[in-house]
Protein backbone atom coordinates (compact mmCIF):
# COMPACT_ATOMS: atom_id res chain seq x y z
CA UNK A 1 0.00 0.00 0.00
CA UNK A 2 1.38 3.38 -1.00
CA UNK A 3 1.80 5.95 1.78
CA UNK A 4 0.76 9.54 1.10
CA UNK A 5 0.93 12.61 3.34
CA UNK A 6 -1.45 15.46 2.54
CA UNK A 7 -0.54 18.87 3.96
CA UNK A 8 -3.32 21.37 3.57
CA UNK A 9 -6.68 22.79 4.46
CA UNK A 10 -9.75 21.29 6.07
CA UNK A 11 -13.06 23.12 6.02
CA UNK A 12 -16.80 22.81 6.00
CA UNK A 13 -18.49 23.59 2.70
CA UNK A 14 -21.69 25.65 2.94
CA UNK A 15 -23.33 24.94 -0.40
CA UNK A 16 -26.21 26.82 -1.98
CA UNK A 17 -27.80 25.61 -5.22
CA UNK A 18 -29.68 28.05 -7.44
CA UNK A 19 -30.83 28.33 -11.05
CA UNK A 20 -28.54 31.37 -11.53
CA UNK A 21 -26.04 33.58 -9.73
CA UNK A 22 -27.49 36.82 -8.34
CA UNK A 23 -26.40 40.05 -9.96
CA UNK A 24 -24.96 42.88 -7.85
CA UNK A 25 -27.65 44.04 -5.41
CA UNK A 26 -30.03 41.25 -6.45
CA UNK A 27 -31.78 38.75 -4.17
CA UNK A 28 -32.95 35.45 -5.64
CA UNK A 29 -34.54 32.28 -4.25
CA UNK A 30 -32.19 29.34 -3.90
CA UNK A 31 -33.09 25.72 -4.49
CA UNK A 32 -31.21 23.98 -1.64
CA UNK A 33 -28.62 24.40 1.12
CA UNK A 34 -26.26 21.71 2.44
CA UNK A 35 -23.35 21.53 4.88
CA UNK A 36 -20.62 19.03 3.90
CA UNK A 37 -16.92 18.44 4.68
CA UNK A 38 -14.43 20.03 2.30
CA UNK A 39 -11.17 21.95 1.98
CA UNK A 40 -8.65 21.16 -0.73
CA UNK A 41 -6.33 19.24 1.57
CA UNK A 42 -9.10 17.24 3.19
CA UNK A 43 -10.67 16.48 -0.18
CA UNK A 44 -7.41 15.11 -1.52
CA UNK A 45 -6.84 13.04 1.60
CA UNK A 46 -10.30 11.47 1.45
CA UNK A 47 -10.04 10.81 -2.29
CA UNK A 48 -6.64 9.13 -1.94
CA UNK A 49 -7.85 6.97 0.93
CA UNK A 50 -10.87 5.79 -1.05
CA UNK A 51 -8.49 4.87 -3.86
CA UNK A 52 -6.55 2.53 -1.61
CA UNK A 53 -3.64 4.59 -0.23
CA UNK A 54 -2.55 4.86 3.40
CA UNK A 55 -3.13 8.55 4.01
CA UNK A 56 -1.99 10.90 6.77
CA UNK A 57 -3.55 14.35 6.94
CA UNK A 58 -1.52 17.27 8.33
CA UNK A 59 -3.63 20.32 9.14
CA UNK A 60 -5.69 22.28 11.65
CA UNK A 61 -9.37 22.61 12.50
CA UNK A 62 -11.16 24.72 15.08
CA UNK A 63 -12.22 23.40 18.47
CA UNK A 64 -15.86 23.63 17.41
CA UNK A 65 -18.66 21.53 15.94
CA UNK A 66 -17.39 21.96 12.38
CA UNK A 67 -13.97 20.70 13.52
CA UNK A 68 -15.55 17.62 15.08
CA UNK A 69 -17.47 16.96 11.86
CA UNK A 70 -14.24 17.05 9.87
CA UNK A 71 -12.38 14.72 12.24
CA UNK A 72 -15.28 12.26 12.25
CA UNK A 73 -15.36 12.34 8.46
CA UNK A 74 -11.63 11.61 8.22
CA UNK A 75 -12.02 8.59 10.50
CA UNK A 76 -15.02 7.38 8.53
CA UNK A 77 -12.94 7.49 5.35
CA UNK A 78 -9.83 5.85 6.82
CA UNK A 79 -7.64 8.98 6.89
CA UNK A 80 -5.12 9.09 9.75
CA UNK A 81 -5.59 12.20 11.92
CA UNK A 82 -2.51 11.95 14.16
CA UNK A 83 -1.39 15.35 12.84
CA UNK A 84 -4.72 17.19 12.66
CA UNK A 85 -4.88 19.54 15.64
CA UNK A 86 -7.99 21.34 16.92
CA UNK A 87 -6.97 24.92 17.77
CA UNK A 88 -8.89 26.86 20.39
CA UNK A 89 -8.20 30.39 19.14
CA UNK A 90 -9.76 30.15 15.66
CA UNK A 91 -12.88 28.77 14.04
CA UNK A 92 -12.80 25.93 11.53
CA UNK A 93 -12.28 27.11 7.96
CA UNK A 94 -15.32 27.41 5.70
CA UNK A 95 -15.98 27.49 1.98
CA UNK A 96 -19.10 29.29 0.77
CA UNK A 97 -20.12 27.65 -2.50
CA UNK A 98 -22.75 28.62 -5.03
CA UNK A 99 -23.80 25.98 -7.55
CA UNK A 100 -25.49 27.54 -10.55
CA UNK A 101 -25.50 27.40 -14.33
CA UNK A 102 -23.54 24.13 -14.43
CA UNK A 103 -20.52 25.33 -12.44
CA UNK A 104 -19.45 26.62 -9.02
CA UNK A 105 -18.27 29.87 -7.40
CA UNK A 106 -16.41 29.68 -4.09
CA UNK A 107 -15.34 32.06 -1.31
CA UNK A 108 -12.94 30.51 1.20
CA UNK A 109 -12.53 31.73 4.80
CA UNK A 110 -9.22 30.38 6.15
CA UNK A 111 -10.06 30.10 9.86
CA UNK A 112 -7.82 27.52 11.54
CA UNK A 113 -6.06 26.71 8.26
CA UNK A 114 -3.89 29.81 8.65
CA UNK A 115 -2.21 28.03 11.60
CA UNK A 116 -0.78 25.28 9.41
CA UNK A 117 2.59 27.00 9.73
CA UNK A 118 6.16 25.77 9.21
CA UNK A 119 6.43 25.39 13.00
CA UNK A 120 3.31 23.22 13.02
CA UNK A 121 4.64 21.08 10.16
CA UNK A 122 7.73 20.23 12.21
CA UNK A 123 5.54 18.05 14.43
CA UNK A 124 4.88 15.76 11.46
CA UNK A 125 8.43 15.39 10.14
CA UNK A 126 8.66 11.68 10.93
CA UNK A 127 5.62 10.75 8.86
CA UNK A 128 6.53 13.18 6.07
CA UNK A 129 10.01 11.66 5.86
CA UNK A 130 8.57 8.18 5.34
CA UNK A 131 5.99 9.16 2.69
CA UNK A 132 6.02 7.82 -0.86
CA UNK A 133 4.67 11.22 -1.91
CA UNK A 134 3.57 14.48 -0.27
CA UNK A 135 0.62 16.53 -1.60
CA UNK A 136 0.24 20.23 -0.85
CA UNK A 137 -2.08 23.07 -1.96
CA UNK A 138 -2.41 26.81 -1.33
CA UNK A 139 -5.24 27.24 1.17
CA UNK A 140 -2.51 27.35 3.83
CA UNK A 141 0.25 29.97 4.38
CA UNK A 142 2.72 30.56 1.55
CA UNK A 143 5.62 30.15 3.98
CA UNK A 144 4.47 26.60 4.70
CA UNK A 145 4.48 25.66 1.04
CA UNK A 146 8.02 27.07 0.73
CA UNK A 147 9.15 25.17 3.83
CA UNK A 148 7.69 21.83 2.75
CA UNK A 149 9.11 22.18 -0.76
CA UNK A 150 12.57 22.84 0.66
CA UNK A 151 12.36 19.88 3.04
CA UNK A 152 11.06 17.46 0.39
CA UNK A 153 13.69 18.66 -2.08
CA UNK A 154 16.50 18.05 0.41
CA UNK A 155 15.19 14.61 1.40
CA UNK A 156 14.30 13.47 -2.13
CA UNK A 157 10.61 13.03 -1.30
CA UNK A 158 8.35 13.54 -4.35
CA UNK A 159 6.14 16.61 -3.84
CA UNK A 160 2.94 17.18 -5.80
CA UNK A 161 1.99 20.85 -5.73
CA UNK A 162 -1.59 21.75 -6.65
CA UNK A 163 -1.19 25.57 -6.91
CA UNK A 164 -4.79 26.37 -5.99
CA UNK A 165 -6.16 28.86 -5.15
CA UNK A 166 -4.10 30.87 -7.61
CA UNK A 167 -1.26 32.96 -6.19
CA UNK A 168 2.37 33.49 -7.20
CA UNK A 169 4.76 30.64 -6.41
CA UNK A 170 8.50 31.12 -5.94
CA UNK A 171 10.93 29.77 -8.50
CA UNK A 172 12.49 27.65 -5.76
CA UNK A 173 9.20 25.85 -5.13
CA UNK A 174 8.68 25.27 -8.85
CA UNK A 175 12.14 23.74 -9.14
CA UNK A 176 11.77 21.54 -6.05
CA UNK A 177 8.31 20.13 -6.75
CA UNK A 178 8.23 16.84 -8.63
CA UNK A 179 4.79 17.49 -10.12
CA UNK A 180 2.75 20.70 -10.50
CA UNK A 181 -0.93 20.59 -11.49
CA UNK A 182 -2.39 24.04 -12.24
CA UNK A 183 -5.59 24.70 -14.13
CA UNK A 184 -5.41 27.18 -17.01
CA UNK A 185 -6.00 30.23 -14.79
CA UNK A 186 -3.43 29.13 -12.21
CA UNK A 187 -0.87 28.37 -14.93
CA UNK A 188 -1.24 31.93 -16.23
CA UNK A 189 -0.28 33.32 -12.81
CA UNK A 190 2.34 30.66 -12.08
CA UNK A 191 4.23 31.29 -15.31
CA UNK A 192 3.52 34.99 -15.86
CA UNK A 193 5.20 36.22 -19.01
CA UNK A 194 5.35 32.75 -20.56
CA UNK A 195 2.70 31.03 -22.60
CA UNK A 196 1.48 27.66 -21.39
CA UNK A 197 3.17 25.67 -24.15
CA UNK A 198 6.58 27.17 -23.39
CA UNK A 199 6.15 26.53 -19.67
CA UNK A 200 5.16 22.91 -20.22
CA UNK A 201 8.10 22.36 -22.55
CA UNK A 202 10.51 23.97 -20.09
CA UNK A 203 9.16 21.82 -17.26
CA UNK A 204 8.41 18.70 -19.28
CA UNK A 205 6.94 15.78 -17.34
CA UNK A 206 6.52 18.12 -14.37
CA UNK A 207 3.78 20.63 -15.23
CA UNK A 208 0.34 19.16 -15.96
CA UNK A 209 -2.33 21.70 -16.89
CA UNK A 210 -5.86 20.55 -16.14
CA UNK A 211 -8.40 21.76 -18.68
CA UNK A 212 -11.66 20.58 -17.18
CA UNK A 213 -13.77 18.47 -19.51
CA UNK A 214 -11.06 18.59 -22.20
CA UNK A 215 -8.53 16.65 -20.15
CA UNK A 216 -4.94 17.24 -19.04
CA UNK A 217 -2.10 18.70 -21.11
CA UNK A 218 1.65 18.26 -20.60
CA UNK A 219 4.92 18.04 -22.55
CA UNK A 220 6.62 14.63 -22.58
CA UNK A 221 10.06 15.97 -23.61
CA UNK A 222 9.37 15.54 -27.29
CA UNK A 223 5.89 16.90 -27.88
CA UNK A 224 2.85 18.39 -26.20
CA UNK A 225 0.28 15.77 -25.21
CA UNK A 226 -3.42 16.06 -24.32
CA UNK A 227 -4.82 13.15 -22.36
CA UNK A 228 -8.59 13.47 -22.83
CA UNK A 229 -11.09 13.28 -20.01
CA UNK A 230 -14.24 11.13 -19.90
CA UNK A 231 -17.65 12.46 -20.81
CA UNK A 232 -20.22 12.33 -18.01
CA UNK A 233 -23.35 14.19 -16.94
CA UNK A 234 -22.02 16.62 -14.31
CA UNK A 235 -24.05 17.23 -11.16
CA UNK A 236 -21.46 19.13 -9.08
CA UNK A 237 -17.93 19.96 -10.24
CA UNK A 238 -16.71 20.91 -6.74
CA UNK A 239 -13.77 18.69 -5.79
CA UNK A 240 -13.04 17.35 -9.27
CA UNK A 241 -9.57 18.87 -9.28
CA UNK A 242 -8.86 17.50 -5.81
CA UNK A 243 -9.94 14.04 -6.92
CA UNK A 244 -7.65 14.30 -9.94
CA UNK A 245 -4.66 15.25 -7.79
CA UNK A 246 -5.25 12.47 -5.28
CA UNK A 247 -5.71 9.82 -7.97
CA UNK A 248 -2.67 11.10 -9.89
CA UNK A 249 -0.54 10.81 -6.73
CA UNK A 250 -1.83 7.32 -5.95
CA UNK A 251 -1.14 6.04 -9.46
CA UNK A 252 2.32 7.62 -9.68
CA UNK A 253 3.28 6.27 -6.26
CA UNK A 254 2.29 2.80 -7.40
CA UNK A 255 4.69 3.03 -10.33
CA UNK A 256 2.28 3.67 -13.22
CA UNK A 257 3.52 5.67 -16.19
CA UNK A 258 2.63 9.34 -16.53
CA UNK A 259 0.02 8.67 -19.21
CA UNK A 260 -1.52 5.78 -17.27
CA UNK A 261 -1.57 7.88 -14.10
CA UNK A 262 -3.32 10.74 -15.88
CA UNK A 263 -5.89 8.38 -17.40
CA UNK A 264 -6.57 6.88 -13.98
CA UNK A 265 -6.87 10.36 -12.44
CA UNK A 266 -9.09 11.66 -15.26
CA UNK A 267 -11.45 8.75 -14.77
CA UNK A 268 -11.61 9.29 -11.01
CA UNK A 269 -12.27 13.01 -11.50
CA UNK A 270 -15.00 12.38 -14.06
CA UNK A 271 -16.80 10.02 -11.68
CA UNK A 272 -16.51 12.54 -8.84
CA UNK A 273 -18.71 15.14 -10.59
CA UNK A 274 -21.66 12.81 -11.00
CA UNK A 275 -22.82 13.28 -7.38
CA UNK A 276 -23.33 16.23 -5.04
CA UNK A 277 -20.56 17.61 -2.84
CA UNK A 278 -16.80 17.84 -3.09
CA UNK A 279 -16.43 14.41 -1.47
CA UNK A 280 -19.87 12.99 -2.24
CA UNK A 281 -18.91 11.56 -5.62
CA UNK A 282 -15.30 10.66 -4.93
CA UNK A 283 -14.99 7.08 -6.19
CA UNK A 284 -13.48 3.96 -4.67
CA UNK A 285 -10.62 2.09 -6.31
CA UNK A 286 -12.99 -0.57 -7.58
CA UNK A 287 -15.29 2.03 -9.17
CA UNK A 288 -12.42 3.65 -11.06
CA UNK A 289 -10.81 0.46 -12.28
CA UNK A 290 -14.18 -1.04 -13.16
CA UNK A 291 -14.98 1.90 -15.43
CA UNK A 292 -11.62 2.33 -17.19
Amino acid sequence: MTKLVVIGSSSIDLVVSAHKRPEKGETILGESFKTVPGGKGANQAVAASRLGAEVYMVGCVGDDEFGKMILDNFKKNGVRTDYVEPVTHAETGTAHITLAEGDNSIIVVEGANKYVTPEYIQKAMDVISSADMVLIQQEIPEATVDYVAEFCGEKGIPLLLNPAPARPVSQAVIERAAYITPNETEAGLLFAGENASDAMKKYHNKVFITEGSKGVRFHDGEKEVLVPSYKVEAVDTTGAGDTFNAAFAVALSEGRSLRESIQFANRAASLSVTKFGAQGGMPTRAEVEGSL
